[in-house]
């Protein structure tokens, strides 16, 4: 099969390349336009091509000139912070951007669609662990526009025939994340221990996330690639995790006490996040492996490296 990943030269698009990387049977073309995403994280033997998915005659040529089974629907404007502060941006990279690609899904018969949304769409809901019928409430612009597109892709699957699967992510972290822009916590606490400065915490650490590897989340996307019909999957650790917990796995990784500057906390933060993956486990069989320790130290170890070149 061949299939098309925009955005699949950044964080999360590295780590499926990584997992599909060798595998004979599939045909990777990724479609990026390396504003977040790099040359280097592309293997040999899968093709490159550069654009936005905000030029829609470029991104026709790219569906018109092959035959894919499948689209993973990466690309987009990923800052929470960012779509707060300029909403029309954000709108047209991620509601005018996704609407070219499910147009060139449509009119080349792309049978299915692979998205990338977010647990933003949940808002601040404290019915953990948040199951998939849960209410959609999202505080930002950011998780307005994931909740639209997961909407414009059920109406396109009852309207045209298209399969769809909506990927909920949780707090995702890993390498190379943040590599051109701020990540999440994860990826900024690695930057700071990296450079041998202090952590900065707000609020007093005991909010919650669900922090869920990056590898993991190739592994669930690959891995749904068969799928047929309409499907809505968390994809997390269902495990509540606090910050001050997440410093402690930090703490192990460097093998030393962390200095932490904890400050008054800030209005809008979600005090407790987690979500359930058990509809997950029945759509794949599967369910994130890499524990926090393990991931920490992997991601950690990639940073200081990645530091030190």
């Amino acid at each position: 099969m061949e299939i098309l990943i925009t955005g699949g030269a950044g964080f999360i698009g590295s780590h499926i390349l990584a997992a599909l990387q060798g595998r004979p049977d599939i045909k990777v073309v990724i479609f990026d336009n390396l504003s977040g995403g790099s040359r280097e994280h592309v293997p040999t033997g899968m093709e490159l091509i550069e654009g936005d998915i905000c030029d829609q005659e470029r991104l026709d040529t790219v569906f018109r000139n092959h035959s894919f089974s499948a689209v993973v629907h990466l690309a987009a404007q990923t800052m929470v912070p960012f779509s707060v502060a300029q909403p029309t941006v954000d709108c047209r990279v991620n509601l005018e951007g996704v609407l070219h690609v499910l147009e060139g899904c449509r009119m080349y018969k792309v049978p299915h669609i692979l998205f990338s949304s977010s647990a933003a769409v949940y808002g601040d809901n404290l019915n953990i662990p948040l199951q998939e019928e849960a209410r959609l409430l999202p505080t930002s612009p950011y998780g307005i526009t994931k909740m639209t597109t997961e909407h414009y892709l059920r109406v396109y699957h009852e309207l045209y025939g298209l399969d769809a699967t909506v990927f909920r992510f949780a707090n995702v972290y890993g390498e190379r994340q943040g590599e051109k822009g701020e990540g999440g916590v994860v990826s900024i606490f690695c930057k700071l221990l990296s450079e041998h400065r202090g952590l900065t915490v707000y609020g007093d650490g005991n909010q919650t996330r669900d922090f869920v590897y990056a590898g993991d989340i190739a592994q669930a996307i690959v891995r749904a690639l068969p799928l047929t019909g309409y499907h809505t999957l968390n994809v997390s650790t269902g495990t509540e995790t606090s910050i001050n917990e997440l410093i402690e796995s930090f703490e192990k990784a460097v093998g030393h006490a962390v200095p932490v500057d904890y400050k008054a906390a800030r209005p809008g933060d979600i005090l407790r996040s987690v979500l359930s993956n058990q509809a997950l486990a029945s759509a794949l069989n599967f369910a994130p492996q890499t524990d926090l320790a393990q991931g920490i130290l992997r991601t950690y170890e990639w940073y200081c490296s990645a530091a030190s070149k």
